[in-house]
């Protein structure tokens, strides 16, 4: 393949990366409407896990299971705990709003590797911990005492439970050597277990099975779950880690433009400026990796 056609199928990929990961958002919330939290969580992440099976298997990658313990902690905090955070925020909450809320994963990741990697931050790393945290408070809100809390501590919750599996793969990499496909399936399967197990004690409204949930269930669990993995695996072998972290700057932003268009939801000014500085945060932490990578 040459450089002019691989450059072209990365941009496409990364296209299509942001649609289905951004778009994931608005689905997940009008698939709320015919499920609860737990059952649609539980659903998509059966159906991702199923896609990974298959291109596990049409690649040739074998099913051994990776280290159990630091896997399921991975698959308790990566996908049953974002899974159920999130979903539940977006039962309240609008959907470009509880996506930039859980994009706050970067900085909360610092901090706690901060705390428990020991690593330090540089000078440029806090201050976009600083702009997160004062675009935190501008969409919080917190002189609205009318503002809707809830939703909004339970998307900032799975940003961090998002962040703290970050810490746990990065210190499973660091013990032993996994391929990230197979990692990301036994994690899946593990936190497809803790949902699974559960759901009895949410048992939520009947699901109103059709047309309409089977497409919700497609679009999250075989489109962003595991065919989206598959395009971010895919993106990361051609991207340098610096430009993988800017790639999916836009996706809190596709979120934000379609449940406006879609959902008609408008951010305050307020939250907008929230929002805004988040970006400008998240723009700063990787510009920091980019002039890292490129003084090595």
């Amino acid at each position: 393949m040459s450089a002019v056609s691989d450059r072209t199928s990365s941009v496409l990929m990364l296209l299509a990366l942001w649609f289905a990961w951004g778009a994931n958002w608005v689905v997940t919330k009008l698939g709320l409407a015919y499920a609860s939290a737990f059952q649609l969580g539980l659903g998509r992440t059966v159906l991702a896990i199923a896609t990974l099976a298959l291109i596990m298997r049409a690649t040739g990658r074998r099913f051994t299971p990776t280290p159990m313990r630091p896997t399921f902690w991975l698959g308790l905090t990566q996908t049953a705990g974002f899974v159920v955070f999130t979903n539940l925020a977006l039962v309240a909450g609008g959907a470009g709003k509880v996506s930039v809320l859980c994009y706050t994963m970067p900085f909360w990741t610092l901090l706690l590797a901060r705390l428990f990697l020991h690593e330090k931050l540089a000078p440029l790393q806090w201050l976009g911990v600083a702009l997160a945290l004062v675009g935190l408070l501008a969409i919080l809100e917190p002189w609205d005492l009318g503002g809707n809390w809830l939703s909004d501590a339970l998307a900032i919750t799975g940003g961090l439970v998002w962040a703290s599996s970050a810490i746990i793969a990065k210190k499973l990499r660091a013990q032993h050597q996994v391929d990230t496909l197979a990692l990301t399936f036994w994690q899946m399967v593990w936190g497809a277990l803790v949902l699974a197990l559960l759901l009895p004690l949410f048992p939520g409204k009947d699901i109103q099975w059709g047309w309409p949930l089977l497409g919700v269930l497609l679009f999250s669990g075989v489109l962003a779950g595991g065919l989206g993995w598959l395009v971010w695996m895919l993106l990361l072998s051609r991207l340098s880690a610096g430009m993988a972290g800017m790639s999916i700057l836009a996706i809190p932003a596709v979120a934000v433009l379609m449940a406006w268009l879609l959902l008609a939801e408008v951010p305050s000014h307020a939250e907008a400026l929230g929002m805004l500085l988040i970006a400008a945060a998240l723009i700063l932490i990787s510009l920091y990796a980019l002039r890292r990578e490129w003084r090595r």
